[in-house]
């Protein structure tokens, strides 16, 4: 390895767009920020490192590590690529009475197949969320991580939805009547709210969560 890996290394994961930031290749590799710094001091790439994100990102590490050869494992271009990098948000949906974390800065990205992202809907609109709060369970649990699909705002009944009232950010189960809304948890303690007059037009539909990810204890 020259001297000049890994600000070599770096660059070129930023350039391909994998990553935009220190935090953000932290973040895939699972390690603390401070291993990032140690690396880019040292001037090197662990080789674990260069494993794990050919794993994550379908690379080869011949290319992450030196630039050369097929990009990916396969040797498919990008258009090809088996997967896709979605975002996930710092903003935290309420699974309760709503949460003021609305940031929509981007923490890290998780990959997905992209085939089966194409079957979900809009992979360009897609984000990842957390649930905070108890109101959606047992669907939905606090600690779980849900994707959401920007480009459905349209309402279908008995749907859920990541859904915006003033300040607030939330997550509900939404039911449609004439000149009304109905915000369902599945929470039997929480009951509905109805919404309705001008309180439908503060209502700001944010996406259709398509799918959830439960860590088990």
């Amino acid at each position: 390895m020259n001297s000049n890996c890994f600000k070599s290394f770096y660059k070129r994961l930023v350039n391909e767009g994998y990553i935009s930031s220190q935090k953000d290749l932290a973040f895939i590799l699972g390690v603390d920020s401070s291993a990032i710094s140690q690396a880019k001091k040292k001037k090197s790439i662990p080789r674990s490192w260069l494993a794990t994100l050919s794993q994550q990102l379908n690379l080869n590490p011949e290319w992450i590590q030196t630039g050369s050869g097929n990009k990916h494992v396969n040797g498919l271009n990008d258009s090809e690529s088996m997967f896709e990098m979605i975002p996930k948000v710092k903003a935290r949906l309420s699974a309760g009475s709503g949460s003021f974390e609305v940031g929509s800065n981007i923490e890290g990205y998780y990959s997905f197949q992209k085939e089966w992202l194409r079957g979900k809907g809009s992979s360009k609109h897609m984000v990842l969320m957390d649930i905070c709060g108890n109101s959606m369970e047992p669907e939905l649990r606090n600690g779980d991580t849900v994707l959401v699909d920007q480009s459905k705002t349209e309402i279908l009944a008995g749907a859920i939805y990541a859904i915006g009232i003033d300040d607030t950010v939330m997550v509900k189960r939404i039911e449609k009547l004439p000149d009304k809304l109905v915000l369902i948890s599945e929470n039997e303690r929480y009951s509905p709210t109805y919404l309705q007059g001008e309180e439908v037009n503060n209502v700001r539909i944010l996406g259709k969560v398509i799918w959830i990810c439960r860590e088990v204890n």
